[in-house]
This record gives C-alpha cells, structure tokens and sequence, in this order.
C-alpha cells in the first residue's frame, strides 16, 4: 500500500548573499543564495523575548534561476516555495558532506534593498514586464480595453432560489 507524502517548504526571510548565477556543462542555469528568516517568543514563564534566526541555501534552476540572478540582491525580502532536499558528497580529502537545500520552484520578490518596490512573483516561466517598460503594443491594447464597456443583462430573476 502507497501512502502518499508531501515535501513543500514556504519561506519569508532576506537575502543573505547576493545570488550566484552559473550554468551546468550543458548549459542549464542554477542559481543559489541564502536566505534567513527569524522568529520571536516570550518564555511561558513570562520571562525575557526571545529571537532565533535560521539560514537556508536556496537554489532555482533553468529560467527562474536566470530570473533570481537579475532581480535578487543581498537584503532583498524574497517569498519563496519549493521543496527540501539534501545531498550527501565526498570531498576531495575523503571526508563526508551534507547539505541541505530549498529547491524553488516559485519566487515573489516582496521588497528589495534598495528602497521597496512592489511585489513580483516568478515561477520559472516568463517574467512580468517591468512596469513603466510595457511595450507600445501593450499600452495600445490595455487602452482599448478601458474604451470597450461591455453591457450586461439582469438575470437576477432567473435564478430559481
């Protein structure tokens, strides 16, 4: 009997490092950097506040990795959701490693260092026109959507109930 499972990680943290964007042999790209996030508690006992900072190693691959390596600076507060993974290596002394990484899937830059800016979301596949950048097309179409209005009819009293 299968039972089924799920590997799903939800962070919201800043940046650590600036994103490191290289490409495999065959030219895939892979972007990593880190990200910390941190929590807060009081002790139940009532006594002093409490902080815990955690770090993760992120890594994107293929276009959304091209994507975190443009928009993605050290300090940057970053949404990101993807999956837990953690690989095991010998170096070249022999000695056994591990690592554990977020392998991402979708990005939302939330604010950056360099001032804020409004959220925007990756996920691998093209990435929203920068506003204030769209094309003449672009305008043009949104324009002509504004101009058409599109009549409706009551039908309110047609609903049975």
């Amino acid at each position: 009997m299968s039972v089924r499972s799920l590997n799903k990680v939800m962070l919201i943290g800043n940046l650590t490092r600036d994103p490191n964007l290289r490409f495999t042999p065959k030219g895939t790209a892979v972007c990593s950097f880190g990200i910390a996030t941190n929590r807060s508690w009081t002790a139940a006992d009532g006594g002093e506040k409490q902080e815990r900072v955690d770090f993760h190693n992120i890594v994107a691959w293929s276009k959304l990795a091209e994507i975190c390596g443009q928009l993605l600076h050290k300090g940057d507060k970053t949404y990101v959701e993807g999956r837990i993974q953690t690989r095991d290596w010998k170096t070249e002394n022999g000695e056994d490693r591990r690592i554990t990484e977020i392998i991402i899937d979708n990005m939302m830059l939330l604010g950056n260092s360099r001032g804020g800016g409004a959220p925007r979301a990756a996920q691998g596949e093209e990435f929203p026109e920068e506003q204030g950048t769209k094309s003449p097309k672009a305008s043009k179409a949104k324009e002509a959507k504004k101009d058409q209005v599109e009549e409706t009819e009551d039908v309110s009293d047609d609903i049975p109930f």
